[in-house]
């Protein structure tokens, strides 16, 4: 398949949602703390946008309650890994888990509907020179983070917390202040990739429309290394293997194999790192 306009166009579109929250799990990481609750945040800020659109008739405002709704919902992770020491692995999927039934619940609670709420009224975002403002914003926030966390002096605190957090400490750096800041991050950048998903790449909201989109962003940051120009590679590539899958159902292919492209892709990645890896880790031995 060439790489057309059209398919890079289509691409970038895609990796939207999968950067903001992979930049979200990139900060997390370097803080110490494995985020895969990224695609429950990611759903509650789905839902939140496109209830607080519908009521208010404001996208914008859509937004900017889905970043509030998904930052407070990031404190359970928070309190329970941080302040409570408990396992963020179990605390994520369970994070995860929750977000599906609780969205699911609300859409019939709000809207009185199953399975989708699709309504012309509904206000979606507009484009600016082809793209969501969201789709700027995430491409800007991944020179600024790399900014913050090789020059700026709480980026440098930050992966001091993550890297040796008793010594951080003794520098008088406080790690839960430096923990709840990043997670807290994460949570809003993920209700941006929520809200970008379904106010800007759609407009309308679906029983677990997220889809798999924030595992891909726990992947990303995996592969990228938590840097946050390796994430955006990453995501990238999988907002390339989502648009092909969509060009690829568009010529005959079904529904059912064009889905599992971007997943697809997820693991021929992890096993092309994880033997580069071996390698690697081999030839120094």
């Amino acid at each position: 398949m060439l790489l057309d306009s059209d398919l890079v166009l289509s691409a970038l579109r895609a990796l939207t949602p999968i950067l903001l929250a992979a930049l979200g799990g990139a900060l997390c990481e370097r803080a110490g703390v494995f985020n895969i609750g990224l695609e429950g945040m990611m759903l509650m800020g789905c839902f939140t946008a496109v209830a607080t659109s519908w009521f208010t008739g404001s996208p914008w405002l859509g937004v900017l309650a889905a970043a509030l709704a998904a930052g407070a919902y990031a404190l359970v992770l928070a309190v329970g890994a941080v302040t409570m020491k408990g396992d963020a692995v179990v605390l994520g999927v369970a994070m995860n888990l929750l977000a599906v039934g609780l969205t699911g619940f609300l859409l019939r609670t709000v809207f009185g509907v199953q399975g989708t709420f699709d309504d012309p009224g509904l206000a979606g975002l507009s484009e600016v020179a082809g793209f969501s403002p969201l789709a700027w914003l995430s491409w800007a926030a991944v020179a600024l983070t790399a900014v913050l966390l090789s020059r700026h002096a709480w980026g440098l605190r930050l992966r001091g917390v993550g890297e040796a957090p008793e010594s951080a400490a003794t520098l008088g750096v406080s790690p839960t202040k430096y923990k709840y800041g990043a997670v807290l991050a994460s949570g809003v950048l993920c209700g941006l990739a929520g809200a970008q998903l379904s106010l800007g790449n759609v407009t309308l909201f679906s029983e677990n429309m997220t889809a798999g989109r924030g595992w891909i962003a726990v992947v990303a940051v995996m592969l990228g290394r938590a840097l946050p120009w390796g994430v955006l590679l990453a995501a990238l590539l999988f907002g390339l293997a989502e648009a092909a899958g969509f060009r690829l159902q568009g010529i005959g292919l079904p529904q059912q194999a064009t889905d599992a492209a971007p997943y697809l892709a997820t693991l021929i990645a992890l096993f092309l790192t994880t033997a580069k890896r071996r390698r690697t880790t081999g030839a120094t031995t």
